[in-house]
């Protein structure tokens, strides 16, 4: 389909729910998340929206780099998205933290201890980088050290990230180099998870690899290792187990449903720690507790979808922190008779490495066995699906007069 044809499509739809990720959707990609910008049209248009739209990103809502403060700089004062309702709703973290359009943020399922612990971890990863980077990186001066901490752990409050992109862009063509650094942070997030369970909370994390190539036969996400035009994996990120997108699909649809009903068919305590966490089970409650006819038109959106030949041969290695909850969505449309649609936005043209939508042959996102099938790909980046969702907002705000 085309962006026109979609726009028909959904103008007309009677209960339809937009699912949509936001780095590399709406916000282009930039290798310090602090600099990251969002248009104050996205976020007006996001509000015409309200009940059929909502947001399910890996990054967070509060913090000074969560996505309200982007919010609040894109409306120059802080207090009107308060007074008016135009935060992003839906879920942030994976799935464990909560937002309505006016700010209120809750963590369904989620420990004091949990909390705590997650607190300290952005000062444990300063601390092992700091012994670990100066043996791959004996060029940096103890100023230069300082700088590449700062930009690499990003200090969210539940989901703590090291973020490579700055250390890739000093070693842009040195792709052993690059591996290296990979293989550090892999190291790293291993002797983190290993202090959790030392203080007792062995079933709490996970890691989060981005983009990475799908998981090994442990249910561990494989890191994507760096190739010439290709860095593969720039970030890892300390999750809460349980918080991935496919469970926090079900839980933006549940609430969506109790909303149009006032009856929550998954149970008004559902949420992504309490929810399966295997794709088929999740698509097994749906069709046990969901009725058909109270399942909306759901249209799924993101930027992370990688696919690429497994080393051995033998078939494909398929990845991405979108393609879970897309090819969910996608099942879901099969199995409930309705047209959902997958909507995939091409965010290389930012300043992080990714493959690229240009050339049409889909390299590094998808392949030709691939059960993800894009409905609509849109080359033009988020300024273009900025400029189609607004549209959009606008149409159906008319035709709900």
């Amino acid at each position: 389909m085309d962006l026109a044809s979609l726009h028909r499509e959904l103008v007309d739809s009677p209960d339809l729910l937009i699912v949509q990720d936001l780095d590399g959707v709406c916000i282009p990609l930039v290798k310090d998340p602090l600099t990251r910008t969002i248009s104050p049209d996205y976020v007006h248009a996001a509000a015409r929206l309200r009940g059929s739209f909502a947001v399910l990103t890996n990054g967070e809502h509060e913090g000074r780099r969560g996505v309200n403060r982007l919010v609040e700089t894109a409306l120059g004062d802080s207090a009107i998205a308060r007074s008016q309702g135009l935060y992003l709703p839906g879920l942030a973290a994976g799935g464990v933290q909560l937002q309505d359009e006016f700010g209120n943020v809750t963590h369904p399922g989620v420990s004091e201890s949990e909390i705590s612990f997650l607190a300290s971890v952005p000062e444990r990863m300063r601390a092992l980088m700091s012994s670990m980077l100066p043996a791959l990186m004996p060029e940096l001066s103890d100023e230069q050290l300082a700088v590449e901490l700062e930009l690499a752990v990003l200090d969210t409050q539940l989901s703590p990230t090291i973020n490579l992109n700055h250390l890739f862009s000093r070693t842009p063509d040195d792709v052993e180099h690059q591996r290296r650094l990979q293989s550090m942070l892999e190291s790293l997030m291993q002797q983190l998870m290993a202090m959790a369970v030392a203080e007792g909370l062995q079933d709490s994390f996970f890691l989060h690899v981005a983009p990475n190539l799908g998981r090994d036969s442990l249910g561990h996400e494989r890191l994507k290792p760096a190739e010439q035009g290709n860095v593969g994996s720039t970030d890892i990120q300390f999750m809460l187990r349980g918080a991935i997108k496919e469970a926090g699909l079900l839980v933006l649809i549940n609430r969506h449903i109790q909303a149009r009903t006032g009856t929550a068919p998954l149970g008004e305590e559902f949420n992504v720690r309490n929810a399966p966490h295997d794709h088929a089970s999740l698509l097994a409650l749906c069709k046990q507790r969901i009725p058909r006819d109270q399942m909306p038109h759901l249209v799924g959106v993101g930027d992370t979808v990688t696919s690429t030949i497994n080393p051995s041969g033998d078939g494909w290695l398929r990845g991405g922190s979108d393609r879970g909850f897309l090819t969910l969505l996608q099942e879901l449309g099969c199995s409930f008779g309705r047209p959902n649609r997958v909507v995939l936005v091409d965010s290389s043209a930012g300043e992080v490495d990714r493959p690229s939508l240009a050339d049409g042959s889909q390299a590094g996102i998808s392949d030709p066995e691939d059960p993800l099938k894009f409905d609509v790909c849109i080359p033009g980046g988020p300024e273009a699906y900025v400029n189609w969702f607004t549209g959009l907002s606008e149409a159906m705000a008319i035709s709900k007069h």
